[in-house]
């Protein structure tokens, strides 16, 4: 884990989410897509170091996977942190689009029986 002070001190990760075990809202999972909001909201909290951490990888989009890598903090406490941005306004989180290819693989599977018919 690579959360620690200046002294090298190990912060533990419910230190970063005041003791909180869940998060505040459902929006994310591994895949939802998350971006800062540009210019930040003047009338939010003063953020935590892990917070601006997570502002500035999400000059771009970036998937909540990606941000728990790059933090090396496990998922859960990252979502708690990322719902303290989202509720400041200060991220945007954007959810996977589901795709639905029912039709168009039903169409294949039968291309491929009628070619496979045809030998």
């Amino acid at each position: 884990m690579t959360a620690g002070d200046a002294a090298g001190r190990l912060v533990r990760p419910f230190t970063l989410t005041g003791g909180r075990t869940r998060p505040s809202r459902a929006d994310f999972t591994l895949i939802t897509t998350v971006t800062a909001v540009e210019p930040q909201p003047a009338r939010a909290a003063r953020p935590q170091p892990e917070h601006l951490r997570i502002l500035r990888m999400c000059a771009r989009p970036v998937a909540v996977a990606e941000i728990a890598a790059r933090l090396d903090l496990p998922v859960s406490v990252v979502v708690i942190l990322l719902s303290d941005l989202l509720e400041a306004g200060r991220i945007t989180a954007r959810p996977p689009h589901l795709v639905s290819r029912a039709v168009d693989d039903l169409e294949l599977l039968q291309k491929v029986r009628d070619g496979l018919g045809r030998l």
